[in-house]
């Protein structure tokens, strides 16, 4: 959430860097909310004057010769009247507070100055490649031929067993997936310095208002029946970053930031993406990740997304896939973040890079959300913090990237160096 100060100061300045983002802010609608909301609050406040005045006139009425109970009526019915509108003004204050509170909760991240000028995920602008492209001596097939010609990876069986978009694994095929996992989690953790944390996979509407799904992305999300109010999680960013939550760190726990990683499998409806990507791994309802979460004081978080980027690179680097670096553009910008790089990865079966990580500056925008601060020690107030998360990896596609890069003519496919500890030894599916 923007901080409604910067708002009332600079509404105009605010509509016009959110046009990066292709939002339409209205100020005009702002602006009458919350000046319906401070209306109602200075009349309520002259009223609950009055209606402190208007308990002390009795002892004035009957100085001036009224009768006791005529006076004590007619305070009674002044008091009567003063509460019937202070009931209506409440009423008022609140539907223009919820009101305010709602257009405040649609308002968008502003974007970084450097973020480009852009309408879609083609106006982002490449910051860097790492690694060639394989050349092929045959025939080079997509993960889903290559998994089916190894074994182990079956749709036709998750379709029987739930429905479209998942995938079943087995044996090898599954026991390569751990090893991602447990490979990306042994970096982070032993080269990166981050604490790894278990959290839970369901969370409420609170966790998601607080890291931004809620209200806006509430169609691609699986909500649970039943009386908790409960969602799947689309990632363990909001969990992990809900840890903040309604929380005041001291300086001395805060240190130089705090830093997580997290694997948890996330849970997407993919709302409005029907027809794209339909074949194997990329777009599915349930898949896993290991995520990288920070959260630093301010003036931190540029530097912050930078390393987290790099550490989400790095296990790319290890397993020698090649990916492009990107930075996206106003209108590809997600709705929370700042600024954001996106790695692809090369994938031969598609002949192109496909994201498998994106890693987000928030600012304080999340931290608003959520209340989560710490200590200024020189000032003795609470501050906001500053959030940055990505992805390092996106277990299923950078399983999909191994398939279709390491993939053998005779229909095998050699595991990477990186991983063949984790895998007994084996050098080859």
């Amino acid at each position: 959430m923007l901080d409604i100060k910067l708002i009332r100061q600079n509404a105009e300045q605010v509509a016009e860097k959110l046009k990066k983002k292709k939002f339409d802010f209205d100020v005009a609608a702002f602006r009458q909310l919350d000046e319906e909301r401070k209306q109602a609050d200075t009349e309520s406040q002259s009223l609950l004057a009055e209606r402190k005045q208007a308990s002390k006139k009795i002892g004035e009425l009957v100085k001036q010769g009224i009768p006791v109970d005529e006076a004590k009526q007619t305070v009674n019915e002044t008091l009567a009247k003063i509460e019937e509108q202070l009931n209506a003004l409440k009423q008022k204050a609140t539907a223009a507070s919820e009101a305010l509170e709602a257009l405040m909760m649609s308002i968008p991240n502003i974007p970084d100055d450097e973020v480009p000028e852009g309408n879609d995920e083609d106006a982002n602008v490449e910051v860097l490649t790492w690694g060639e492209p394989r050349q092929f001596d045959f025939e080079v097939k997509d993960h889903v031929d290559v998994g089916e010609e190894v074994g182990g990876l079956d749709f036709e069986l998750a379709s029987k067993i739930t429905g479209s978009r998942f995938a079943v694994m087995q044996g090898s095929m599954a026991r390569l997936h751990r090893a991602l996992t447990q490979f990306m989690l042994d970096t982070h953790i032993n080269e990166h310095g981050y604490n790894e944390v278990y959290v839970p996979f369901m969370v409420n509407a609170d966790s998601l208002r607080g890291t931004g799904q809620l209200p806006k992305f509430e169609e691609d999300l699986f909500k649970l029946e039943g009386e908790q109010n409960y969602y799947l999680i689309p990632t363990a960013e909001v969990p992990v970053t809900n840890i903040a939550r309604d929380t005041i760190f001291e300086e001395k726990e805060l240190g130089d930031g705090l830093r997580f990683v997290c694997h948890t499998p996330c849970f997407r409806s993919e709302a409005g993406s029907y027809g794209r990507d339909t074949r194997g791994m990329i777009r599915q309802h349930q898949f896993e990740k290991v995520e990288l979460v920070k959260m630093v004081k301010p003036g931190r978080a540029a530097a912050e997304l930078e390393t987290l980027t790099e550490n989400a690179e790095a296990i790319l680097q290890k397993l020698n896939l090649p990916y492009r670096k990107v930075i996206l553009c106003g209108g590809d910008l997600g709705f929370s973040a700042q600024r954001t790089y996106d790695l692809e990865v090369w994938l031969p079966g598609q002949q192109k890079y496909r994201e498998i990580s994106s890693c987000s500056n928030f600012g304080d925008y999340q931290a608003r959300r959520m209340l989560a601060r710490w200590r200024n020690p020189e000032t003795g107030k609470p501050e906001l913090l500053n959030t940055i998360n990505g992805s390092g990896l996106a277990v299923g596609r950078t399983l999909v990237a191994v398939l279709e890069n390491y993939q053998t003519a005779d229909g095998g496919v050699e595991i990477p160096e990186a991983l063949r500890p984790y895998m007994g030894g084996a050098s080859k599916l």
